[in-house]
This record gives structure tokens, sequence and C-alpha cells, in this order.
């Protein structure tokens, strides 16, 4: 049986995160705040500043404390997996479990990534709960709100929309009279994995420019191709800022692999997802080709 780690993405942080972790890791919480200039134990567990909900700074701290939850599985002495997949962020935790780049590699890529990403300003999300993908797809046709992008593809009942928040906010009732029992804003500062991340993704790649990555130590999912990473690794990191998270894809991806056993690193965020993906897979598959 194929055992599968997967780590949770940006929404999963909470104050708090990670003081145990702190207190056993005290030499990667150093080294961890002298990338960022600034304290990473003091944003996780006071945020004083109430920056942790601030992509630039939400970012690198979770993929820390994601990082160090798998340092800790490890070294409790849990094996390491067969795969490994991550939501948005959490492909970053995904790829340096598998040895593709070390962890201060890692934290300086999602610092950069979080900075670009947090220039980005205007636009929205929308959380739609309830209603089909392909649904949610024909009501934004009809209306012809064709500046909203599907963002991700969490379930076959749940996608998140990205675009202008007056369009968001034309589509959230559209969505609700279909049947949707929710369409929420999220709060975010952008519309992420999206078009409108397009300027940030081309500066990204540029920086990714500068990196060379090792090939994965065990196969990694990636959320823009829905597939396994091969010997390219810049490609698929620069298009999934502006790309589709394509979860239902990479989860039914993981099922034809033979992949059964899912251990969510860091959270229960995705763990419910992947049940409800796993009892509606004999659905055709909802997402847009990348």
């Amino acid at each position: 049986m194929s055992k599968v780690c997967i780590f949770p993405g940006q929404g999963a942080q909470r104050v708090g995160m990670g003081k145990t972790l702190f207190d056993r890791y005290p030499q990667v919480e150093a080294e961890a705040s002298a990338i960022l200039g600034y304290s990473l134990r003091r944003l996780c567990l006071e945020d004083s500043e109430r920056q942790l909900g601030q992509t630039q700074y939400t970012q690198p701290a979770l993929y820390t404390v994601n990082a160090l939850h798998y340092r800790q599985h490890l070294a409790d002495g849990g094996a390491p997996p067969t795969w490994a997949a991550g939501h948005s962020l959490g492909e970053y935790n995904a790829l340096q479990a598998a040895d593709v780049f070390d962890f201060a590699t890692g934290l300086r890529l999602v610092q950069k990534r979080g900075e670009l990403m947090g220039r980005v300003k205007g636009g929205g999300m929308l959380a739609v709960i309830g209603l089909h993908p392909l649904r949610v797809r024909e009501i934004l046709d009809e209306a012809q709100l064709d500046s909203i992008d599907i963002a991700n593809f969490n379930t076959y009942e749940q996608v998140v929309l990205a675009g202008p928040r007056e369009a968001l906010d034309q589509a959230a009732p559209r969505c609700e009279a279909a049947g949707a029992r929710h369409a929420m804003p999220l709060n975010v500062s952008a519309p992420f994995h999206s078009r409108y991340m397009a300027e940030a993704a081309r500066d990204f790649v540029a920086f990714l420019a500068s990196f060379t990555f090792n090939l994965p130590r065990f196969p990694v999912v990636a959320n823009a191709s829905a597939l396994s990473y091969a010997t390219d690794i810049h490609t698929p990191l620069g298009r999934q800022i502006d790309h589709p998270v394509r979860w239902i894809e990479c989860v039914e991806y993981l099922l034809r692999q033979g992949a059964h056993a899912f251990q969510e690193i860091g959270g229960q965020v995705l763990t419910p997802m992947i049940q409800k993906i796993r009892d509606q897979s004999a659905f055709a598959s909802a997402a847009e080709p990348a």
C-alpha cells in the first residue's frame, strides 16, 4: 500500500502554531528568523501586529511550521512516504520532504513567492460550497462573468473563484440561487491562482532561474499539472502561481497510482477534502486542463 504525505497551504495558519516545535527545534527557528529578518516565533505565537494573515508573512511561517511537523514525524519513527503532495504553498513542503531542495532554500523560495504574490492588489476570492465545479462554470458562463477564474478545484462540491470583487459580488447570489450552500468571500488581498497573478509568476520564474534543484527522492504531484514532477522542477513551480490548484485531479491521480493511505502533516484541512473526493471519485474529472 502506498503512503502519501500531504501538506496544507495558506488558510491553515493560526496564532500559536509551532510552539512545541520551536521548543524542540530551536536551531531551525533561529535559522528561519535569520533568513527572514524577523522573529518567526513572535510572529507565530504572538502576532501582535496582525501580520500572520498577510501572505508575505503567512507563507514563510506556514512553510516552516509544516517542515518542522514533518521533521518531528520522522524523528518520532514515522516512515518516509511513497508519494507526497501539497495544496498550493504546501507543495513546497512536499518538495522539501523529497529532498528537491533543503529547508533554507525552500524558505527563500517561499519568502520570494509570498513577497511577489503580496504585491498584487485588487480583486479577491470567493469560496463556493455545494455545487459541482462544472455547474459553477455554467453559472459564470450564463452570466457572462468571464473575468472570473476558478482558482481552486478542491472537491466536487467546493471551488474557489478569483477575479475582480465586483464580478465576485455578482457571482455569489447566482451560485446561491442555483443551490450553493455558501458563497463566501475569502479574507485575501488578491485573486491568487488566476490570470491576475501573471506578472508575479513571470517575476518568480526569473527568480527561480538562479536555483538548481535535485530530482525528487520520491514522486511529488504538482498542483498545476496534477501529474508527478519529472526532471523539470522550475516550470511547475512557476505555473502554480497563476494557474488553478487542481486538487481533485491530484488526489485522483494518486488513487490511480495505488495510493490509499494519506497522512496530513501539520493540519486537518486536506484530510476531509480527500475523503470527499474518494467518496465521489467515480464522477468525471471536473478540473479544467492547464
